[in-house]
């Protein structure tokens, strides 16, 4: 699989010397390069191809960069791509937290630090399962030291949120109802009923944020979505959105 770093910027300072594209090459980083407000599509010609980090060069204007990471987002295969803004010294103070970027950078840079910075944010969206460990994006659950740690900070949660939590982190991406998480986290002889189980979720909920990615399905239970699973969500609706309107086109 083709992995690379997308420089998103105006068309005729990407490939700048002190630029971003640049300074990745400089390591061996395979870089594409995008002129403001161009679509995404383009970059995956490639079967495969995947984005790890998205950089947009904002100079002294982060508003056009946040304008800017909106557009890219729309590209099904970029929704998850963490993204990174780089602004001139004296811009630092306009960097809006919730602008969107999972970071910023100040430029001119060294090559070595934007690419450690990039390697920070493929590291918090990860994921990695070994008998002892989960890693889901930013929640890490250890079973072995029964410890839960988000961006790196424990997070204090009872045995039975514990447990459940273990069981959705190793079984991701498969749906389970609530009698049958009753069943196995609980166990059989338990003699409460399923609202157990909702009452677990809604705290589990509260304690770990946007971290704790669970999807609710009517009539069926709970999945635990990885970042993977939400980039193929998303490929698909923009999918069924294009098929339908396709077909209104052909009805009119």
């Amino acid at each position: 699989m083709s992995a690379f770093v997308v420089v998103i910027g105006h068309g005729p300072d990407l490939e700048a010397p002190e630029g971003a594209a640049t300074l990745l090459r400089t390591l061996g980083a395979d870089v594409r390069t995008l002129d403001l407000w161009e679509e995404g599509n383009a970059l995956f010609a490639t079967e495969g191809a995947q984005a790890r980090a998205i950089v947009i060069e904002a100079g002294d204007r982060p508003d056009l960069a946040v304008a800017a990471l909106r557009a890219v987002r729309k590209t099904p295969e970029l929704a998850e791509t963490p993204a990174i803004v780089a602004v001139t010294p004296r811009q630092i103070a306009r960097v809006d937290p919730a602008s969107g970027f999972d970071d910023f950078i100040v430029m001119p840079c060294t090559p070595s630090e934007l690419y450690a910075r990039i390697r920070q944010l493929e590291w918090k969206r990860s994921e990695f399962s070994t008998e002892e460990r989960v890693k889901i994006g930013q929640l890490v659950v250890d079973r072995a030291a029964h410890e839960v740690l988000v961006d790196g900070r424990p997070i204090p949660l009872t045995a039975k949120e514990f447990a459940l939590l273990a069981f959705l982190a190793q079984h991701r991406g498969r749906v389970f109802s609530r009698e049958s998480l009753l069943a196995r986290v609980w166990g059989a002889s338990y003699e409460g009923g399923p609202r157990t189980v909702d009452i677990h979720v809604r705290r589990l909920r509260m304690k770990l944020g946007e971290a704790f990615p669970l999807e609710t399905l009517r009539g069926a239970g709970y999945k635990l979505r990885t970042p993977t699973s939400r980039a193929q969500d998303a490929a698909a609706e923009e999918a069924d959105a294009s098929t339908n309107r396709a077909g209104e086109d052909d009805g009119d």
